[in-house]
């Protein structure tokens, strides 16, 4: 029996090392598309080469653009836009045409809890995350009958390269930050989102559709 195959978008930044990780753990022949990718032309010739793709994993981050919204700039809202919106739609728009000819697929993009709480001083990036949030819920019903399964991890709080790294950890004020404000008072490991990742993508799941799943130790419920 054939491998199942997953396409991995910037894997090696954000969620993607540990992604990665499980898929091969579990046996998938997983390609593992490097950043950057923002381009159309990009992600569209990486899909053609993949060929074949049962999984597509939308991964993509950017570092929030912090500050009040008076001193937002044109420059940096549309940064947000360029890096996070618009390749995701290019992926899942460019996998999307095989797995309506086969009546089969999965695809889960990594996106953020941040929209769902909204952040006070980041509102380019809860505009732009709750964008890709919005575009895989309506992505999701819409495939559905076709027997493709969309969904997002909407995380926050998670250890990674762009927002959590491991030195930040460290951080005592950020350590009470966490206390304060995140009821399991911890960051969650890569690993628990790769696991998640794994159950969307697998041949148990295909009754969830459409879903954006909080990821975040209770802050966003």
């Amino acid at each position: 029996m054939a491998k199942r195959r997953v396409l991995i978008t910037c894997a090696d930044r954000y969620m993607g090392p540990a992604i990665q990780n499980k898929f091969q753990h579990l046996n998938y022949e997983v390609i593992a598309a490097p950043s950057p990718m923002t381009s159309e032309n990009q992600i569209t010739k990486v899909v053609d080469a993949a060929d074949h793709i049962d999984v597509l994993v939308a991964n993509f981050a950017y570092p929030p653009i912090t500050g009040k919204l008076e001193h937002l700039r044109n420059d940096d809202w549309m940064t947000l836009f360029d890096e996070l919106v618009h390749p995701l739609m290019y992926a899942v728009r460019a996998v999307v045409p095989q797995m309506l000819e086969r009546a089969s697929g999965k695809i889960i993009a990594i996106t953020s809890a941040a929209p769902l709480r909204g952040i006070p001083n980041n509102s380019a990036y809860c505009a732009a995350r709750g964008a890709q949030n919005s575009f895989i819920k309506a992505v999701g019903l819409e495939l559905a009958r076709s027997n493709i399964q969309v969904n997002a991890i909407a995380q926050n709080y998670i250890n990674n390269d762009t927002y959590y790294p491991d030195d930040l950890l460290k951080d005592e004020r950020f350590i009470n930050h966490l206390h304060r404000n995140v009821p399991t008072k911890k960051i969650g490991s890569p690993e628990e989102t790769a696991e998640l990742a794994a159950y969307l993508a697998s041949e148990q799941c295909n009754h969830m559709v459409g879903q954006i799943l909080p990821l975040a130790g209770g802050w966003a419920t």
